[in-house]
């Protein structure tokens, strides 16, 4: 279970002093002396009261809930095909990546199965050109009158029938190539490993009721909770508005919030003969989770004078990565960061808003990133913005194509933290001394 924290941040409150009054104006002290006669006299100094203007300010409004962590997504990973499980390539909660051999079981039946299948293919084959052969030996004769129609047909049919044994030969061996295939199991999603429930040397069986192990999809994690249904308007307009945040803690956990966004409501409607009409609403919000070790023990860079500022923009669909991103540069309040989820929109927002520095990732759903860059080096505007092109690959070829079109630097992900705080911090230190604030 965990703290749920919901948190518009647009809500107004008139603000003023408990003793202010029409007559106060400005910052005034007014000085009360306690009659001298009486209980009160002589008792002690006047009590200096001040009193200030109302004014209207926007201050947060908290929703807190109980939450329930879910991952993501979740696979449960059986066997397609029954044999004894030869290998285990992993450990219970290790880190897997899509694609990653997981488990391979006994593949001798199945090989010899392939062999049988490719032999049997060889025979007919062979069964096939001597019977089309024949028939056109036997057609040959019908010609001379020696042989009868009716054995020219016979040797046709019989050749056509063989060539028909040919093709399901061929259908045979892609089966048995497909059976070999599942005795090598692979991760279908990458995510972590859960409990192993088979071990070396047990027999596993095609799509047995229980798994051989859960693979729980936990970046971004999700935490689900309920609101009341009276705050459903005041949610669907906050959420149009792009200003409510989630904060999700652990019960008895002292250290930073999680942050997220709600990705998700449910709406349940339950009426009932006697109880009336019950209406559940279901928030689904994706956050970051914290990362082990934490995320204090990553390099920060400290607040102090002269800490980075500036406007960054981080063109990105992942919301994961944007999210991150969010949580580093949160340590500096003189950063503002800007999000686009895809290429158009982040040269639209660089245009209009001429960042300090602008991170791009480099496979978005509209564009590619070599044509973001282009469009940004020819606006004069943001001709001499720093870029920084990010991806999880640092092919050589791709790499030299993100420079030829005007990137900066070329950083790999996943972010590591500390040269990611440093590499930010120093463009934008050397942005500010290129282009000193007015």
């Amino acid at each position: 279970m965990m703290r749920m924290s919901v948190r518009p941040l647009i809500a107004t409150l008139l603000l003023g002093a408990a003793v202010a009054s029409a007559a106060c104006s400005g910052s005034e002290a007014v000085s009360t002396t306690p009659p001298a006669g009486g209980r009160g006299g002589g008792q002690g100094p006047a009590v200096p009261v001040t009193a200030t203007s109302a004014q209207q300010k926007a201050v947060p409004l908290d929703v807190t809930a109980i939450g329930t962590v879910i991952a993501a997504s979740t696979v449960a990973v059986r066997a397609q095909i029954t044999g004894e499980l030869m290998t285990v390539n992993f450990k219970e909660g290790d880190e897997v990546e899509q694609g990653q051999v997981l488990f391979t079981l006994d593949k001798r039946p199945f090989e010899a199965a392939l062999a049988q299948a490719e032999a049997q293919l060889q025979k007919d084959v062979a069964q096939a050109a001597n019977a089309k052969a024949q028939a056109v030996r036997y057609q040959d004769l019908a010609q001379r009158g020696i042989a009868t129609r009716e054995q020219v047909d016979s040797m046709t049919s019989q050749a056509a029938a063989l060539e028909g044994t040919v093709a399901a030969d061929r259908a045979n061996i892609q089966s048995a190539r497909v059976q070999l295939d599942y005795a090598t199991i692979e991760a279908p999603i990458s995510g972590r490993t859960g409990l192993l429930q088979v071990h070396k040397g047990n027999l596993v069986r095609a799509n047995d009721t229980i798994p051989i192990v859960s693979i729980n999809r936990i970046t971004p994690v999700y935490v689900t909770f309920a609101i009341p249904e009276s705050m459903l308007p005041q949610f669907k307009r906050y959420m149009g508005a792009g200003t409510i945040r989630v904060e999700a803690q652990a019960p008895n956990d002292t250290g930073r919030a999680s942050i997220g966004r709600i990705d998700f409501i449910d709406i349940a409607v339950d009426s009932m003969p006697g109880h009336g009409t019950c209406v559940t609403l279901r928030l689904k919000g994706a956050v970051i989770r914290k990362v082990t070790p934490p995320i204090s023990a990553a390099p920060r860079l400290p607040r102090r004078d002269g800490a980075p500022s500036g406007t960054v923009l981080y063109i990105e669909d992942n919301a994961a990565n944007a999210l991150i991103v969010q949580e580093l540069l949160a340590q500096w309040p003189g950063v503002r960061l800007l999000l686009a989820a895809d290429g158009q929109s982040g040269i639209a927002l660089a245009r209009q808003t001429a960042p300090d520095l602008v991170l791009l990732d480099m496979r978005l759903p509209d564009l590619h990133g070599i044509e973001v860059l282009a469009a940004l080096r020819m606006e004069p505007l943001t001709a001499s913005i720093p870029v920084v092109s990010l991806s999880a690959s640092a092919m050589p070829e791709e790499v030299d194509a993100a420079r030829a079109a005007g990137a900066t630097a070329y950083w790999t992900k996943p972010i590591d933290f500390a040269p990611f705080l440093k590499g930010v911090s120093s463009l934008l230190a050397k942005r500010a001394t290129r282009f000193p604030p007015a």
